[in-house]
């Protein structure tokens, strides 16, 4: 173990969207299924990007913005089979990702996921990513009765590994993640490489610690202190 190993913190919680995994390319795929079942053309992966991390409602409004609210609300199910099966054809993991689990396993700091994906759609990722065994715990944004920004997502998962939420850190890319941490006890990094709008500022959602790149997280002392 390296000697700098006492500075990560016992436990690593992650958002997966936005955070992990570049699902966007995956999830552009299900919103042109949708909008060639209805004539219409496919749409640029930039503009639908910064709605990822929002969710599948945020998707779909991005995508048709002139259709009802309640309409659209019942196209959340035809998107969510588009996504399914376009699920790990085209998302990637971030570039610096795979070093950076790789440095906290190497330090003995357990790690795992709390998405607002739905938990079905985030377990069949795992074998994808080759992360059944090294994710530590999982849990989707229909897993429990809330999702974050409530913090009981991130509470149960650290209950699960058997860490205090104030040993725990978490990283998300969105003002949900931080917001829920916060309210969890728990020391929070802003991931500034995932999904924003041009609205959102990441100063403002007060995490502990802002983020350019994964590979930065690779160093110890860049984690904010747990206690």
């Amino acid at each position: 173990m390296a000697a700098d190993a006492v500075a990560y913190p016992k436990a690593v919680l992650f958002d997966l969207d936005g955070t992990l995994l570049d699902s966007a390319p995956d999830m552009v795929a299900a919103i042109d299924a949708m909008r060639a079942a209805r004539g219409q053309p496919p749409m640029p992966l930039e503009q639908l990007r910064p709605h990822v991390s929002k969710g599948a409602r945020a998707m779909v409004a991005a995508a048709f913005p002139d259709v009802p609210d309640d309409e659209r609300e019942r196209w959340i199910p035809e998107f969510l089979d588009c996504y399914q099966r376009a699920l790990g054809h085209h998302g990637t993991l971030f570039d610096g990702v795979d070093a950076m689990l790789e440095a906290l396993e190497n330090a003995g700091c357990i790690w795992g996921i709390v998405t607002n994906k739905p938990e079905y759609l985030a377990r069949q990722l795992m074998p994808v990513l080759g992360w059944e065994q090294r994710c530590a715990v999982l849990i989707g944004g229909d897993t429990l009765s809330a999702r974050k920004p409530d913090p009981l997502p991130l509470i149960v998962a650290a209950e699960r590994i058997g860490v205090a939420p104030e040993q725990c850190v978490y990283v998300g890319d969105d003002e949900r993640d931080i917001i829920a941490a916060r309210a969890a006890g728990m020391p929070s990094v802003v991931a500034l490489w995932g999904y924003r709008l041009d609205e959102d500022n990441p100063v403002a959602w007060q995490g502990d610690v802002m983020i350019d790149v994964p590979s930065q997280l690779i160093a110890a002392d860049a984690w904010p202190g747990t206690r």
